[in-house]
């Protein structure tokens, strides 16, 4: 009985999360935890098994499209699989509570960065690093022409990228919007590329710190199976809603619903 409800929430969770591009984990943890009671590693253990498994099929997709810079996610991947290691190592000595306030914050840093609004960029200057390596490319801008861009503050990105590998071991998270955030932000890549490329890294990192929650024995198949399964289907269902309905109205309401998960986390945490 417990799987199936599980299944059905995992569902929702991510159909949610599709909506937005979130992925099911930011909503899965906390339902798992607040509404199931499960303990917070074995929910961050289930979580990033599902991820593994939703970013592989999309990520197919956006390479078949041309979206996704690959030398430049495998260059980053440095830096978040260093960062899913030193997290998962962190994890081990870090207090629940501590787990739990610092999801409730990261909840309220989504919900904010959800509300602001972003341009697209398209450098024209190169960083040093990204001239010897190559990093800079060109998309498909879906009417037919050919857009290059250039690749800027590469040392910077790398870094952000370390930090999103430990908070991704430590939440159980893909932590695509940090990614995004520094892609779009810090280097300057356009808004289409950095996600696509995000979605790509994120199931990478994801299975490096499966993989370690996995030896530690904190991967459950009662909970993790029902989970990856009902975030695939509802992350399919989520993902061909979301073109008809209207962007500004799933926004406004996932924000709230956000913003009243992070505040219950960190209550709990302080609890």
């Amino acid at each position: 009985m417990l799987e199936l409800l599980l299944l059905v929430t995992a569902i929702g969770a991510g159909f949610l999360g599709a909506l937005l591009g979130l992925g099911g984990g930011i909503i899965i943890v906390p339902v798992l935890t607040l509404v199931y009671h499960v303990d917070i590693r074995y929910a961050i253990a289930a979580s990033l098994i599902s991820i593994v498994a939703t970013s592989s099929g999309a990520a197919a997709s956006y390479l078949k499209d041309s979206l996704t810079n690959l030398r430049l996610a495998v260059f980053l991947e440095v830096g978040t699989v260093s960062g899913a290691i030193v997290g998962f190592l962190l994890a081990s000595y870090i207090k629940a509570q501590f787990l739990f306030l610092l999801f409730g914050v990261f909840l309220l840093f989504s919900a904010l960065m959800m509300l602001r609004r972003r341009g697209d960029h398209i450098s024209q200057h190169n960083h040093s690093w990204a001239n010897s390596m190559r990093l800079d490319g060109e998309f498909p801008d879906g009417k037919g022409n050919i857009v290059a861009y250039k690749v800027e503050h590469v040392p910077l990105g790398l870094f952000a990228m370390f930090g999103a590998g430990v908070l991704s071991a430590l939440l159980g998270i893909g932590s695509g919007i940090f990614k995004v955030l520094a892609m779009d932000g810090a280097m300057k890549l356009p808004m289409k590329v950095s996600s696509a490329t995000s979605n790509f890294m994120i199931g990478v990192t994801a299975s490096a710190s499966a993989g370690a929650y996995l030896l530690r024995g904190d991967v459950r198949p009662e909970i993790a199976a029902p989970v990856a399964v009902g975030i695939i289907i509802g992350s399919t269902v989520g993902a061909r809603v979301m073109m008809k309905m209207s962007p500004g109205l799933i926004r406004k309401i996932f924000v709230v619903v956000l913003a009243i998960v992070s505040v219950q986390m960190i209550m709990k945490g302080l609890a």
